[in-house]
């Protein structure tokens, strides 16, 4: 555990023939205390944009086992989400408890809640129980889920009553990386099957990800580092086929 705190200010401008320009001012502060190299208590990160709407989050931790975390979500100033967040991780379990946009007043309430098992270190199994209340409705969604993980891959499935979701992701070597997904919706009567890569071309500072899936939507975004500079270049582009409907765009990052 270290004790270095440090703050982040960013800003974009959004330019686009689908809409009208935004900009974006970006805030993060990570606080004292860094348990791992990917937690850092506490945590504030906000977007703001030029239209007034906000979105932050705050991640905090309350004892060595538990954290939460809370979310705001804002469109030009009315409040659209807010969500709390309570996480406790034992030895070989976690468990997690999420509202979404508790109103008691209203006597609404969206709640999730998740436990996971490792059974080995490669096996986890576990399961979601969601559970929504507003005036006139009321119902619960439980989902069964797994998840194994080796070497070089790793496989998922969930199923439940609303359908099921499986995914295979594996590792070729340290540039090559694939992954498929099926997902089946009982409530839509929907089925979808995708396909992705990851390609790595470290000698060229390039990086090139894509996805089509079973609906022939197709996606490919390519990332070019610049060095010397601290500049990278992306270039992006997606097609619907049976739409017939395309977008494409490029950005620049600097840092």
């Amino acid at each position: 555990m270290s004790c270095t705190g440090y703050a982040k200010v960013a800003h974009t401008v959004h330019m686009s023939a689908l809409g009208l320009p935004g900009y974006h001012l970006h805030a993060a502060y990570a606080g004292d205390w860094h348990l791992s190299p990917t937690e850092v208590f506490p945590t504030v990160v906000g977007d703001l944009d030029s239209s007034g709407s906000l979105n932050a989050q705050v991640l905090v931790l309350l004892a060595e086992r538990l954290r939460a975390k809370a979310v705001f979500q804002t469109q030009q100033s009315k409040f659209l989400t807010w969500q709390f967040d309570g996480e406790y991780r034992g030895d070989d379990y976690t468990a997690t408890l999420t509202l979404g946009n508790p109103d008691l007043i209203g006597e609404s309430v969206i709640m999730v809640a998740h436990f996971l098992q490792s059974l080995t270190h490669r096996l986890v199994l576990g399961g979601e129980l969601v559970y929504h209340r507003r005036p006139g409705e009321e119902g619960a969604i439980l989902t069964l889920a797994g998840k194994y993980s080796a070497v070089h891959w790793v496989a998922t499935l969930n199923v439940g009553s609303g359908g099921a979701h499986a995914s295979y992701y594996h590792r070729a070597n340290e540039q090559v990386q694939v992954g498929v997904e099926f997902e089946a919706n009982t409530r839509l009567q929907d089925t979808t099957f995708s396909f992705g890569y990851h390609l790595t071309l470290p000698q060229a500072n390039m990086v090139f990800r894509g996805l089509v899936d079973s609906n022939w939507c197709v996606g490919a975004v390519l990332e070019k580092k610049m060095p010397p500079l601290p500049v990278t270049l992306a270039l992006g582009a997606f097609l619907n086929h049976w739409r017939n409907r395309s977008h494409c765009g490029f950005s620049v990052t600097v840092g």
